[in-house]
């Protein structure tokens, strides 16, 4: 799957995002695969990863495994 193949419509901006004057990353998901791109990206260049590595990310993230200063 290419980021082409994701709408600018299913890209979701966390609400974390309006603290840094709205930049963010962008998300869209799909069964299989979830696009990620920089909100401030003019080309929307887009990242793409399988629905299992994207749940996996999720997963650290909860856990704290990228906690900064840990």
């Amino acid at each position: 799957m290419e980021g082409s193949e994701f709408n600018d419509d299913e890209f979701r901006i966390s609400s974390f995002s309006s603290g840094n004057g709205g930049t963010c990353i962008e998300v869209a998901v799909h069964a299989d695969a979830v696009a990620i791109r920089d909100s401030k990206d003019d080309d929307k260049q887009t990242l793409v990863v399988t629905a299992k590595d994207w749940d996996s990310f999720i997963r650290g993230v909860k856990g704290g495994e990228f906690d900064l200063g840990s």
